[in-house]
């Protein structure tokens, strides 16, 4: 598989209620589906539906696949602990069940790592080697990308900025979607339909989460230095409502050299799930797509 990126690796995204599955050919997503499940279930009923679901697309093409979870992993042996509102998956040996039951190389990692490297291999950070995939949304998380390749840190730690002190709380706390309902009592849905219409205090709620945000980049660039950091999940959506006030808060970084280079932008890919889940596979593989 090494020499021929082309053929079809399959995708998997399990999050606490759902899983989406797709075979990925030549860059394309050709094949997906999606199953609700019961996250209260067993870890064997659990796994039952996500082989079910994967043996839905799977077929002699597939010579490998990706799975995201959101969860600690150890990435070397593809165990998962603790999954997110999936209280019976405490320690899941994913790699070994899945590579035992297909055959083919199976990789694992969290959400957020997933959609780092599916932006450094199918999204906007094709052409840098040092990125950070920032997921703004129900939580705070990141991913990060060094010299080209994946970092997950040792215990697949590796980013779990939304856990930083700031203010009284931490990161997650301010820049999560939970904080416009806990701050200001609405949804961020209903926010961002007040935004769109030029509702000024929504559009001023925004202005401050973009203060919060633009924080949280300085964070981010003190401790990563990165050349561009694509920002994904819920809250992405809202981009030019905090776009201003964000960036005028990463201006005072210290370090204005560092500013010259730095991009941030939002997350253009679709089916940014599947696709940073076959993006594992590559990156695991050492393969280099065609830019």
């Amino acid at each position: 598989m090494a020499n021929n990126p082309s053929k079809a690796i399959i995708g998997v995204s399990l999050s606490g209620n759902t899983i989406l599955c797709g075979k990925v050919h030549n860059g394309k997503l050709v094949k997906s589906i999606s199953k609700k499940i019961y996250s209260k279930g067993s870890e064997e009923e659990i796994l039952t539906d996500l082989i079910g679901v994967i043996s839905e697309v799977f077929n002699d093409d597939v010579t490998g696949i990706g799975i995201g979870v959101p969860s600690l992993v150890d990435v070397q042996k593809g165990i998962v602990y603790n999954v997110q509102k999936i209280p019976a998956w405490r320690e899941v040996h994913l790699k070994d069940i899945l590579e035992n039951q297909f055959g083919v190389k199976v990789y694992v990692n969290n959400d957020a790592n997933c959609f780092a490297i599916g932006e450094k291999y199918f999204g906007n950070a094709k052409n840098y080697e040092n990125v950070i995939g920032l997921i703004i949304g129900t939580g705070v998380g990141a991913g990060i990308i060094f010299k080209g390749h994946l970092y997950s840190g040792t215990n697949c730690g590796a980013g779990e900025l939304g856990s930083l002190p700031y203010r009284d709380y931490d990161f997650e706390h301010y820049c999560s979607k939970s904080y416009f309902e806990l701050k200001y009592g609405m949804k961020f849905e209903l926010l961002l339909k007040r935004a769109l219409k030029k509702d000024k205090i929504a559009l001023a709620i925004f202005e401050q989460y973009g203060l919060d945000l633009g924080n949280l980049i300085k964070t981010i660039l003190y401790t990563t230095d990165p050349e561009i950091i694509i920002l994904g999940g819920t809250i992405a959506k809202a981009f030019p409502f905090f776009e201003t006030t964000m960036l005028n808060r990463v201006k005072t970084f210290i370090y204005k050299h560092s500013l010259k280079k730095l991009k941030i932008i939002p997350s253009q890919q679709s089916e940014t799930a599947i696709f940073g889940a076959v993006a594992l596979f590559f990156d695991a593989q050492n393969i280099t797509l065609k830019k």
